[in-house]
Formats: structure tokens, sequence, C-alpha cells
């Protein structure tokens, strides 16, 4: 038995060192080691920040609960409000789009257009890690949309 691989079905996985400077490049093969590490720590570094606004967003709205005599100030406080509100739930979603891309990680199917099965071109990725599909895939995805919103 060799000692030096993980057990089957054992989440232990070896660090990966990567330079501060790292970019993923177009001369190294597509999803190598380094470049899936970069991605799933972008991802990580991206959900911790939308969390953490989230939480403050929280403790906001709980500390800010007060009474405002003036009809119009009250009104402006309620649309802050509501405008916050919205944009919060637009980062839960987003936040479930970034666990969605880092399963994508963990499956080894991350950077992979799920219509045409090709690699995401890396400025892509970088650009926008939640991507799906290609940016070919996504333009014919988007006009078939269009086309079918027109009718």
């Amino acid at each position: 038995m060799n000692d030096t691989s993980p057990a089957e079905g054992s989440d232990m996985k070896a660090e990966i060192f990567l330079a501060e400077d790292y970019r993923p490049a177009e001369d190294e093969p597509f999803m190598n080691e380094k470049q899936v590490e970069y991605f799933r720590r972008k991802l990580l570094a991206w959900r911790n920040d939308l969390l953490d606004e989230s939480r403050s967003t929280v403790s906001t709205l709980q500390d800010g609960t007060r009474n405002i005599p003036d009809v119009a100030d009250r009104a402006s406080e309620e649309t802050d409000r509501a405008l916050e509100l919205r944009t919060r739930d637009r980062q839960r979603k987003l936040i479930a789009k970034i666990d969605q891309a880092l399963r994508r990680v963990e499956e080894g199917e991350f950077g992979y257009c799920e219509v045409t099965g090709e690699p995401i071109s890396l400025k892509r990725l970088d650009a926008r890690p939640i991507a799906t599909m290609s940016l070919e895939a996504q333009e014919r995805h988007e006009r078939r949309e269009k086309v079918h919103r027109d009718d």
C-alpha cells in the first residue's frame, strides 16, 4: 500500500502555491492546477466580500430603525432601505451562482462551456468567474432569448 496517496473519499488536497501576482495565461495547459486554484480563490474571496457586505447591511438595518417625524425624510429612508434590500437580494442570488461555480471547480467541470463543452476563454473567466458558457454560446443564447421575447 502506498502511503503517499490520499485515502479514497478523502478531502485532503495538497496546498497549491500561487504567487501573489499569478494570472492564468493562454500558453499554459487549460485548467491546470494553478489556474483552478486561482479561480477557486477568486470565487471564495468574492463570496466572502459579499457575505461581509450582507452582514454589514443586516446590522445597519437593525440599528437603523428609528422614528423619523418628517414624512419626506421617512419616505427617503424607506426608499434607501428598499434599494439596499433589492441589492442584497441580487447579491444573494450571486452567492448561489458562486457556490455553483465552486461546485464545478470541485467536480473538475469549471471553465468549460455547459453548451458546447469547449473551454471558456481565460479573459472571460477572469472577468466573470461564474460564467457557464463561452462568449459565442452566450451570444447565441441571448439572440434566441431576444427573438422569443419579441414574439
